[in-house]
Order: C-alpha cells, then sequence, then structure tokens
C-alpha cells in the first residue's frame, strides 16, 4: 500500500485531524541513512509528523523541522511541504540501544530529555515564522505536543510510532495528530482525552493493515469524521547537480581555482538522501568562468 494521509475534521468541526500511514517514507529514509533501529525510530516519528504539518500548509509553503537533543544522536532534521514530500536525516545514524521498560525501541535515550525542538516555515514572506520549545520527553510525540500547545496555541494530540523488523528494515510506520478548534466545548475536549488515552499503539494499527481512514474511525467514529482531503507522502529530496553547482559559484573564483589546483574537481554528499555529486576540473573550470 502506498503512503498517504488524510485531512478531516470531527464533532462538527471542533476538531481537526490528520492521520498518515507512512512505512515506505520510513523505509527509503532509513535505507538512505543506514540508521540502526532506535535511530529508525526517532527519525521515522519526526518524519511522520513533519510530512502531517507539511499537509496543514498552502501552496508552495514548507517547513523544517530541528530536533536537537543531548542524546547521543544528535540532531534530527526534517523538511516538508504542502504536496507530501518529507526527507529527513539524523547526525549520527548508528545508534541503538535496548528496549525500554515498556517494551519498545529507546527513543528518548537516543534523542536526549533535554535540548530544543524548533519548527521554521517558509511562507513565501520576507520573514520565515520561527517557533522553538524545549524538549520534554524525548519521544518526539510528546515534544510536538508541547510544541503546538505553546508555540501556536493549539491544543493538540500527537502520535507517531514505528517497528523496525529484525533485518533493520520498517515494518510499520504512522501516526495522527488532533487538535481542537476555538469554540470546543468541555464534553467535546473530554470525549477526545478519554479516546485518546485508551487509544492502542499507532505503529500496532498499521502493522495490523489499518489505514489512515480506519485510524480516524476508531479515534471518532464512523458518522463523527469529514474527510476534507488525501494526500499521497513519499520521500523526496530537493537536492540536484544544478544545486550544488549554484553553491559552488557562490564561494568564488577564487575558491574554484584551489578546487581545480589542489583537488583537481569537487565532491558534495546530500546529507539528506547521501546522493553523491561529482564534478570534473573542466566542469569547475565552466563554473568558473560563469561567476
Amino acid at each position: 500500500m502506498k503512503d498517504y494521509l488524510l485531512k478531516a475534521t470531527a464533532y462538527d468541526s471542533k476538531v481537526r485531524a490528520y492521520a498518515i500511514s507512512s512505512t515506505n517514507t520510513v523505509e527509503e529514509a532509513r535505507r538512505r541513512q543506514d540508521t540502526w533501529a532506535t535511530a529508525s525510530a526517532a527519525l521515522g516519528r519526526t518524519i511522520t509528523i513533519s510530512a502531517m504539518m507539511g499537509a496543514m500548509m498552502k501552496g508552495d509553503d514548507s517547513l523544517t523541522v530541528k530536533l536537537e537533543g543531548n542524546g547521543p544522536m544528535g540532531a534530527i532534521i526534517a523538511d516538508s511541504d504542502a504536496t507530501g514530500d518529507v526527507r529527513g536525516y539524523v547526525t549520527n545514524p548508528h545508534v541503538d540501544f535496548d528496549l525500554n521498560d515498556k517494551g519498545k525501541l529507546d527513543v528518548a535515550q537516543a534523542v536526549g530529555t533535554e535540548g530544543n525542538l524548533s519548527v521554521v516555515k517558509d511562507l513565501g514572506l520576507k520573514e520565515h515564522f520561527t517557533g522553538q520549545v524545549p524538549i520534554v520527553s524525548g519521544e518526539i510525540g510528546d515534544d510536538f505536543t508541547y510544541y503546538f500547545a505553546n508555540s501556536e496555541q493549539i491544543p493538540s494530540a500527537v502520535g507517531a510510532g514505528v517497528l523496525v523488523n529484525p533485518d533493520q528494515s520498517i515494518r510499520a510506520s504512522g501516526g495522527f495528530i488532533v487538535q481542537v478548534m476555538p469554540g470546543a466545548d468541555e464534553e467535546v475536549i473530554s470525549r477526545l482525552e478519554e479516546k485518546i488515552q485508551g487509544f492502542p499503539a499507532i505503529s500496532t494499527l498499521i502493522r495490523e493493515g489499518n489505514s489512515p481512514e480506519e485510524i480516524l474511525e476508531r479515534l471518532f467514529g464512523n458518522d463523527e469524521i469529514t474527510i476534507h482531503g488525501r494526500l499521497p507522502v513519499r520521500f523526496q529530496c530537493k537536492c540536484s547537480k544544478e544545486r550544488v553547482e549554484r553553491a559552488i559559484m557562490g564561494l568564488g573564483s577564487d575558491e574554484i581555482q584551489d578546487m581545480i589546483e589542489e583537488d583537481h574537481g569537487a565532491e558534495a554528499t546530500c546529507h539528506f538522501c547521501n546522493e553523491v555529486y561529482r564534478l570534473s576540473e573542466q566542469e569547475l573550470e565552466t563554473l568558473k568562468e560563469r561567476v
């Protein structure tokens, strides 16, 4: 099944909801990053949530998420946009630990429990919107819940889960975001809290074959949901040889000449997808002439 997400409302539009199946997308990120199990879970949760946040945007708008804790994995970076494209990477992909006391991958130990979560939104304006909050648990879902409540003032519940196979591939990945809209009464909030508290692990639901539609049905009931959109989701990098060439030209002709004389060419690797771009001496000569 191809990855996709749903946009929906429930309880007479008093609640906004997103649900996503992201197994293939996270597997592509894992393959490109060569992440070990715990790092895969952390990266997968971040990519999954970032994809849903991208779906909240419009047109050419995009956002960048950075989760930087004090754990051994270092920073997690993810980009997403309104079309369903998402990408991400971790500073140290080779991090893995024994399962935690709940029998799950110990993402908090990999991420760390101190640090910051920041979200930068490019809305096509002169200034970018930036929101930042401290990490509250390192479990990622809790940290994004805190971000929405404190940086965007939207009471939210954020869930994301990743199951990893013994061979390190991704078995299941998915998530949801539920947000209470202004004007929602206490009865709606209480019903929602009760549903979410008893909700099964999202990765288990995906592993059992539940679709985003079925996840929302379990959350709200068949007659409570109005679907507003279905968006395909995929790992898609924005890198290209042309971007590398523009970056090299930005260094100036003297720096390019040094590359020609000392390195006899240039090589650049994309952090997100690990694609390697190589430029020959002749290509560098051509770029130098265009500076």
